[in-house]
C-alpha cells in the first residue's frame, strides 16, 4: 500500500441547521483509504454516509476537521482539472435524459474543451465496451435502457477521465439480483485491471460480502470500526448485531461461501 494515503479524513465534524435547529452528523471522525482497497461504507439511516462521499468530492466542507483526497485538499477540487481525480457513480445513474448513451459517457471529457470531438467520441466509445456494453447502445436514450444499462454507462462516464479514485453511492440499488451480481462482477474486474481505488457506500450485504476489502461502519457520529468484514463482523455493536448478524446477513454469507468464485 502507498505511504500516502489515497482519502484522509482527520476530525471530521459535520453539523447541519435548520429552523433554529443544529444537527451533528458526523463528530471528531477519522478514517483513512489506502491505494487499491475497495472500501464499503455502511451505518443506519441518518449517520451521514452520503455526506461523507460529498465531502470527499469537495461538494459539502465539514464545519471542522480535514478531508484529504490523493494528497489534496477536498475543498479545491473546484479548480479546474482537480475533479477528474475522482469518479462519482451516483445512485440512480443521474445520466442526462436528453443526451444519448455516448453523449453521456463524453460529457465531463467534452467539458473540458482541450481535445478534438472525435477523441472525445471515441475514448466514450472505448469506456462503453469497458463496461460490458457495444456500439449498438451507443446512440439509445437513457430512457432505452434497462436499469443495469443505465449503471453500466453512468459508470462508464465516471471512468471517462481515467480517475485513480472511483465512489460509488448505493451501486447495486434498484437492480434485479442477477443484474447486481452482474454488476458487481464488473466493479470487482475493473477495480483490479485498472488497479482503482474504490469508495462504496451500500445497504446491500451481498455487494458488501462479495467485494470489500474492507468496510468502515458508522454509528454514534463517528467510525466505530473499519476492518475486514469478518472483523467487523465480530465487533460487539448493535448495528452491527442487527445488520450483519441477522436473516439477511446470515442469507448473504451463506449465498457467499456457496457461489464459486
Amino acid at each position: 500500500m502507498s505511504s500516502v494515503p489515497v482519502v484522509e479524513i482527520e476530525g471530521l465534524s459535520s453539523v447541519f441547521r435548520s429552523a433554529g435547529r443544529k444537527s451533528v452528523v458526523h463528530n471528531r471522525l477519522d478514517l483513512r483509504i489506502d491505494s487499491g482497497e475497495l472500501v464499503s461504507i455502511v451505518g443506519g439511516s441518518g449517520s451521514g454516509k452520503t455526506v461523507l462521499l460529498r465531502q470527499m468530492l469537495g461538494l459539502e466542507r465539514p464545519a471542522w476537521g480535514r478531508v484529504s483526497v490523493l494528497g489534496q485538499p477536498a475543498s479545491e477540487f473546484g479548480a479546474p482539472g482537480a475533479a477528474s481525480r475522482v469518479g462519482m457513480l451516483f445512485q440512480h445513474g443521474a445520466l442526462f435524459s436528453a443526451f444519448s448513451v455516448l453523449e453521456n459517457i463524453a460529457f465531463p471529457l467534452r467539458e473540458l474543451r482541450t481535445l478534438p470531438a472525435d477523441l472525445v467520441r471515441d475514448a466514450a466509445l472505448v469506456k462503453l465496451q469497458m463496461v460490458g456494453l457495444d456500439s449498438t447502445q451507443a446512440h439509445k436514450t437513457p430512457a432505452d435502457l434497462s436499469g443495469g444499462m443505465v449503471k453500466r454507462v453512468a459508470l462508464a462516464r465516471a471512468l471517462i477521465m481515467d480517475p485513480p479514485l472511483l465512489l460509488l453511492d448505493e451501486p447495486t440499488a434498484g437492480l434485479d439480483p442477477d443484474s447486481a451480481d452482474e454488476f458487481c462482477m464488473l466493479l470487482r474486474s475493473l477495480h483490479r485491471e485498472l488497479g482503482l481505488t474504490v469508495v462504496m457506500v451500500t445497504h446491500d450485504l451481498d455487494t458488501i460480502f462479495e467485494l470489500s476489502t474492507r468496510v468502515a461502519v458508522l454509528a454514534e457520529q463517528r467510525v466505530i470500526i473499519s476492518g475486514t468484514p469478518q472483523e467487523v463482523m465480530s465487533f460487539p455493536h448493535p448495528f452491527i448485531r442487527d445488520f450483519f448478524h441477522g436473516e439477511r446477513g446470515r442469507r448473504a454469507q451463506t449465498l457467499l461461501h456457496d457461489s464459486p468464485k
